[in-house]
């Protein structure tokens, strides 16, 4: 027993060792790419990293699918922790994207470890369908449509965008009220919809957001009265046949779509379901995450505000 204690000690002192040479090793390499011309100091965020580093892990390194976990920079690298099968798996990045250490050599990050390349498996048209499901008071319901929106205008009728709403409620009555609220602006009212959803996602003041928005409120209170229902009867049998299992799910053509949830994401995964992209499509927007909830001041924390959903 006494000498299985001191090989354990041994193997112990020798991973220990190890690790610290493949760190030591790792910070050389990466220096040596961000001072060598190895990075070609566009330097892109946390969040569109977390999302490149997912697609990679789930593309090339893992059969078992990983949720993001964390991002944060550590000494001039970014470090990407994915969760898989019950373990935090740490990667490293250079900070322009390029490449990566996964754990034995330095290695190119291909377009196969990208959203984009992901979306781009998704069925083509050449006026693509695009649907987001939502809670209405899902912070990261809330979160997608704020970054969805200028998408929405920008690609305006050359998509079929619409919101939607999953089929089924977790944030009490005042959900409910909304989601039929919204449903007749967007079905009755539908040039002003993105103008009230706009105002409503600034501070949950439906109120205040149905005048700047110049909406009929007679007309509204109809709707809610006789048709309200019907409409989310519609949504909600979509949201069903789709699988729609939280908020936001985002279904392009039929199929659901993986995507990072700041505008410029959304738009690269939108118009890689185009036959033919476009000029819109290289239109620069922001590449910033918006902030979980109600509020466009402050950003995602890109510690799983991705990945988070309602449901």
């Amino acid at each position: 027993m006494a000498g299985e204690n001191k090989s354990g000690k041994v193997i112990g002192k020798n991973l220990w060792v190890t690790s610290t040479i493949v760190l030591a090793v790792l910070c050389i390499i990466l220096l040596f790419f961000a001072f060598k011309g190895g990075m070609t100091g566009n330097v892109i965020s946390e969040g569109e990293i977390g999302e490149k580093a997912l697609g990679f892990f789930n593309t090339q390194l893992s059969k078992t699918p990983g949720t993001l976990n964390s991002v944060k920079e550590v000494s001039g690298i970014y470090k990407v922790v994915v969760s898989a099968g019950g373990k935090n798996i740490p990667l490293y990045f250079t900070k322009d994207g390029k490449f990566i250490y996964p754990g034995s050599e330095l290695m190119p990050v291909t377009a196969t470890g990208d959203t984009a390349s992901q979306a781009s498996q998704t069925q083509k048209s050449d006026k693509p369908k695009v649907e987001l499901f939502v809670m209405t008071y899902c912070p990261y319901g809330t979160q997608a449509e704020k970054g969805l929106i200028p998408v929405l205008s920008l690609l305006g009728d050359k998509i079929d965008g619409k919101i939607r709403f999953v089929h089924y409620f977790m944030h009490g009555e005042k959900e409910e009220q909304e989601t039929y609220n919204q449903l007749c602006i967007r079905e009755e009212q539908s040039g002003k919809y993105l103008s009230y959803l706009e105002c409503f996602l600034e501070d949950g003041d439906s109120s205040k957001c149905l005048t700047e928005a110049g909406i009929d409120k007679t007309r509204l209170s109809s709707c809610m009265q006789s048709k309200a229902k019907d409409y989310y009867a519609s949504d909600s049998a979509l949201s069903q046949s789709y699988g729609v299992q939280g908020s936001p799910t985002l279904i392009i053509n039929g199929q659901e779509a993986s995507s990072g949830r700041s505008s410029s994401a959304l738009l690269s995964t939108i118009c890689s379901a185009f036959n033919n992209e476009p000029e819109e499509c290289n239109e620069e927007i922001s590449s910033q995450d918006p902030a979980p909830g109600f509020g466009y001041t402050g950003a995602g924390s890109h510690s799983g505000s991705n990945a988070g959903s309602c449901g």
